[in-house]
């Protein structure tokens, strides 16, 4: 048997909220890359990620239908687990590239580039409620990343994401690449308000690189 480890990711203020997410600390024991997409299809979560290297920080993400080279909430919930083991790393690496890890108070940072974000497409609506009030997933084909601005002065959006990959989630509760993606096209750092109650928080640096951070906790038994 795996030994797995669940974490919400991208928790609110208030420690509601947070995607969840699959943690196999010894990707050994499961080297298998179908395998390894099978675990994650039969745990249900949005991903599952697999520790390959804990010195270099090796890893290896996967959802319920395949392998992604990058995702923001996998590599958060992970650098927040180590860290808690007390071996808190610096650097991540998944197969898009080297990604940089702070922690700064109850916030866990990943800095990353955007273009590592697997194809999406993000589609403003006029209002927080009308974001509200989409179906899940809405019609269309396509990873969807619906958003509007609930305060645009302070960067606070809200969102709600679709992957519409015909696997088994339906909507994602809090996705860290996709709001990497957002804060690229809109330039600025944001306060994002995603699913039923996680809050992702972005920064811009001049390289380009784009980091989002969040809280972390364990998942209640």
């Amino acid at each position: 048997m795996t030994e797995l480890d669940v974490l919400r990711v991208f928790c609110g203020p208030d420690g509601a909220g947070g995607n969840a997410l699959g943690v196999v600390r010894d990707g050994a024991a499961l080297p298998d890359a179908t395998e390894r997409t099978a675990l994650a299809a039969e745990l249900g979560f949005s991903e599952t990620v697999f520790l390959d290297d804990a010195a270099r920080g090796a890893v290896d993400i996967h959802t319920p239908s395949g392998r992604l080279p990058f995702a923001g909430h996998p590599l958060v919930g992970l650098a927040w687990l180590l860290r808690s083991l007390g071996r808190p790393p610096r650097t991540l690496r998944p197969a898009a590239g080297e990604v940089a890890v702070r922690f700064e108070g109850d916030i866990t940072w990943v800095r990353g580039r955007p273009e590592w974000v697997p194809a999406r497409t993000t589609r403003q609506h006029a209002s927080a409620a009308e974001v509200d009030a989409l179906p899940a997933p809405p019609p269309g084909e396509g990873w969807l990343y619906a958003w509007a601005w609930q305060d645009e002065a302070a960067g606070v959006v809200r969102a709600r994401a679709f992957p519409r990959r015909g696997d088994s989630v339906v909507e994602d509760e809090a996705t860290g690449a996709a709001a990497m993606l957002l804060t690229h096209e809109r330039g600025r750092p944001l306060d994002i308000r995603q699913g039923a109650g996680s809050q992702l928080l972005t920064r811009t640096y001049p390289d380009g690189t784009i980091a989002v951070g969040g809280r972390v906790r364990p998942d209640a038994p």
